[in-house]
């Protein structure tokens, strides 16, 4: 879609950014594309709603072999893990799951070895005691069978950090399929399009490849991934040493870390596409992320009902616990049922859920805001960089969206 389309309120965006933008959003803009610039076979894409209607859009950058688009979509690894339980929402909003009961009451076989008492916000909030990949899947293969990931969960033993936040980087999203499965009898790709992208109208989020028939073109990640786990030295230090290790970065490693998993990322065609990881391989545009976080702002489907009501609203908009994740190096994430926070000045209630790379979704309930960032970066030397960039996206969305509204609310005195 062309910016000359929104005439004279519209923003002139810099030179290789399409999309479009309203007045005032220019800070914003040029800020994007100094971050997503200039990077070899990459790019990105920034969008926001505004009470369940797109404001701005935009991109830059390169999907590979062609240029980005409106409908471009990387993996945004953990940033699915919001998708995933919006639809445990989208559940229990009809009754099929209560938050406080057993995970064993919908999934019988998930009482094996003491857990008879997790519960679903056990779950959603990290607490489940379950977050070591390497305790369920020896290699990456068998890591990449999401079936078998949900059973071996149900048979596994809890550890030490039962009832204490500790990111299940990976093993969230398999225990949230165990849930829905034993509700519904359906796979989590399945519930994803049932409960969330049909009922709002949105073709661009997918659990692993878009498929033929969508209109989602699917990014490959460029940059070095993850490669230095797969050095020799690396893997071995991980493998026989880094689970070992006490306090989070024995955490991260258990939870992240079977040998060969930096390879499923691999390839124009990567493995990971091929399986359900509804804690990482989703596949978003970012106008399909941001409305999805519109609907949780009391939005509505393409039908005019409620997508949720008023109750789960409420619910998920509250902070579950305060205490901080032991596998995310003490940080305080706040979580939500399926969420965390992501405050900043202006919307201290916001929350969403942020990837590995930086990707994130994200909504501000009091003022009907959302915004998706994504992007298809994965690299070990700007990681850090790259995971924060949200740190400043996010205040300069505010600020353009206060500045976009300045010269109607000058028009308005003056027409006073």
């Amino acid at each position: 879609m062309s910016n000359d389309a929104y005439g004279q309120e519209s923003a002139a965006l810099p030179a290789g950014v399409g999309g479009y933008a309203p007045a005032g959003f220019g800070p914003l803009v040029r800020a994007f594309a100094t971050l997503i610039g200039n990077r070899r076979d990459a790019g990105g894409a920034l969008a926001v709603y505004r009470h369940g209607e797109p404001l701005a859009h935009f991109w830059i950058g390169s999907a590979g072999d062609r240029p980005w688009n409106a409908n471009t979509a990387p993996i945004v690894f953990s940033a699915t893990k919001g998708v995933t339980a919006t639809v445990i929402h989208r559940l229990a909003d009809r009754g099929l799951i209560d938050y406080q009961a057993p995970v064993a009451e919908y999934w019988p076989r998930f009482a094996a070895h003491g857990k008879g008492a997790i519960t679903v916000a056990d779950v959603l909030t990290h607490r489940a005691g379950l977050s070591s990949l390497s305790a369920v899947a020896d290699t990456a293969a068998e890591a990449l069978d999401h079936e078998l990931m949900e059973d071996r969960l149900a048979l596994s033993r809890p550890d030490r950090m039962l009832g204490t936040p500790t990111y299940h980087a990976l093993t969230y999203g398999w225990l949230l399929a165990g849930i829905a499965r034993g509700v519904t009898g359906r796979s989590m790709s399945e519930l994803i399009r049932s409960e969330v992208t049909d009922p709002l109208g949105i073709d661009g989020i997918h659990l692993g490849r878009p498929p033929a028939d969508s209109s989602t073109e699917y990014a490959q990640l460029a940059g070095a991934h993850m490669s230095f786990a797969a050095h020799p030295l690396a893997a071995g230090f991980l493998a026989k040493v880094g689970f070992r290790l006490p306090g989070p970065l024995g955490a991260a490693a258990r939870c992240l870390f079977v040998p060969g998993l930096d390879a499923i990322l691999d390839g124009e065609d990567p493995p990971v596409l091929n399986t359900e990881m509804p804690a990482g391989n989703g596949v978003a545009t970012a106008a399909g992320l941001a409305k999805m976080y519109a609907a949780l702002a009391d939005g509505v489907t393409v039908d005019g009902s409620p997508f949720l009501s008023p109750s789960t609203h409420a619910t998920i908009r509250r902070i579950q616990t305060y205490r901080l994740d032991h596998a995310l190096f003490y940080l305080p994430m706040m979580w939500h049922l399926g969420y965390h926070s992501l405050p900043v000045p202006g919307a201290r209630h916001a929350f969403g859920h942020i990837g590995l790379g930086g990707s994130f979704g994200w909504v501000d309930p009091q003022s009907g805001l959302s915004v998706a960032y994504v992007h298809n970066r994965l690299d070990q030397i700007l990681l850090p960089y790259d995971q924060f960039a949200m740190g400043w996206l996010l205040p300069l969305v505010l600020s353009s969206v206060r500045a976009s509204r300045e010269p109607r609310r000058r028009a308005d005195r003056a027409a006073a």
